[in-house]
């Protein structure tokens, strides 16, 4: 058996890769563990062994070093010099963890910023809210105009030339055809058939833009109509409808008709119910049972049937018919001014529907207009102030016998100098003498 060689003094531990750097023991100390000796170099034919730890024994293992604390740099968008020492990082949890940052990487805006954002945001939306409302405050009277009805009231033959200025009809109908015998028998109208002229007024409108002119015209006037004689005005419409009834004023006025707007008998309760009512200012008591009213003398808001009853009112009223075309006015400047309210215009569901009602209670001629009707609408809601005069037509007799019974004479002189001054578009800026309604006698 081969002699162990003998113990090296220079032997030393192998250093061990990949484990930690256990501190070195000190070769003193006789109780420490057994080295590993360095046998590389030698013969393979050498018997020698690296000696094995004794069992029992354990490797001394490092302790836990502490680690450093990292100080994050802080952010430039935060506000932070990066430049700057950075502060403390946050505590440890208990067990040992560092707090998760928020999510997304950035810290949570503070609350009392998002105020001035929502802000900011509301203003932003306040011009996109007034151009979709001016939108629609256009777009809405463009839509009812398309379910206008037409009417044909071209007059045929030789017409009045063409003038400055323009000159409108607006007629009131009484037909009862559209309306059904329960809505006859609340609104008072009765049951006579057939067409005919409530109400006949003029407008004219300058071309200079002075004040317009609402001349009402008694549909108790008596005048020549063609083709069929001397008889009451409103005799032209239910003979010949529209197309007559302009013809034969085209021929006693001289002034050629721009255009032609007609309302509906059932449309004045229609128009005034879609409003909630006109503000009305009932001159005296009115209790007139042909016209189913009973109203008292003041300003009071009439609803559909009241406010059609008073337009209609004859008996009741000591002026007659000259009494009634000026209620007439005084009703369509009220319907005209309650269209323009806030109270109509910023309720979108009350323009629509008074829009639209209009719309369905009215009649335009074949050639008139939006335009034209804007300017027929606009002129009657100045009636009776300063931007626009109300006139009537100078008249001599009211109880004029006729073969047509009794009917109204005009004064011809006055009423051709009125006619002459539209005709050539003077600016009218008081009623001319004779048309307040009062009978000249002569």
């Amino acid at each position: 058996m081969p002699e162990r060689p003998p113990r090296r003094d220079d032997a030393r531990p192998i250093p061990q890769r990949g484990r930690p750097d256990v501190p070195r023991p000190d070769l003193d100390d006789e109780d420490d563990g057994v080295f590993t000796v360095d046998t590389r170099g030698r013969r393979r034919g050498g018997s020698a062994r690296p000696a094995r730890p004794v069992r029992g024994e354990q490797r001394a293992r490092p302790e836990p070093r502490e680690r450093p604390v990292r100080r994050e740099r802080p952010d430039p968008r935060d506000g932070g010099d990066p430049r700057r020492a950075a502060a403390p990082a946050p505590a440890l949890r208990p067990d040992g963890r560092r707090p998760a940052p928020p999510r997304g990487g950035r810290p949570v805006p503070l609350e009392d910023g998002d105020e001035p954002r929502r802000r900011r945001r509301w203003w932003r939306l306040i011009p996109v809210v007034i151009l979709l409302w001016l939108a629609f405050l256009v777009i809405t009277p463009f839509h009812a105009w398309n379910t206008v009805t037409r009417v044909d009231d071209a007059p045929t033959g030789d017409r009045p030339a063409e003038t400055k200025g323009n000159t409108y009809l607006l007629v009131g109908s009484d037909s009862r055809d559209d309306l059904t015998r329960e809505e006859r028998n609340a609104l008072g109208t009765g049951a006579a058939e057939g067409r005919r002229t409530d109400s006949i007024m003029l407008v004219h409108v300058p071309a200079g833009g002075g004040k317009s002119v609402i001349i009402s015209i008694p549909r108790d006037s008596y005048m020549p109509i063609p083709g069929h004689g001397s008889n009451k005005v409103n005799a032209a419409y239910s003979i010949g409808g529209p197309r007559l009834l302009v013809q034969t004023l085209e021929q006693v006025t001289d002034l050629r008709i721009d255009g032609y707007l007609e309302i509906g008998f059932g449309g004045f309760a229609d128009v005034v119910n879609s409003l909630d009512g006109v503000d009305i200012c009932v001159p005296f008591d009115m209790d007139d049972k042909k016209a189913h009213i009973n109203l008292k003398k003041g300003c009071q808001v009439l609803d559909g049937k009241n406010a059609l009853g008073f337009v209609r009112a004859r008996y009741s009223d000591p002026r007659g018919d000259i009494g009634r075309a000026d209620r007439q006015r005084q009703f369509l400047a009220a319907i005209m001014k309650g269209a323009a309210t806030p109270s109509t215009v910023l309720n979108p569901f009350r323009y629509w529907a008074f829009t639209h009602t209009a719309a369905g209670a009215v009649g335009v001629g074949q050639d008139t207009s939006m335009r034209d009707s804007a300017n027929i609408l606009l002129a009657m809601r100045g009636a009776g102030n300063d931007s626009t005069l109300s006139l009537t037509v100078p008249i001599s007799d009211t109880a004029y016998q006729t073969r047509a019974g009794i009917s109204v004479k005009w004064d011809t002189d006055r009423a051709k100098a009125l006619f002459t001054m539209l005709r050539e578009d003077q600016p009218l800026e008081a009623p001319p003498a004779g048309t307040d309604g009062k009978p000249s006698g002569g």
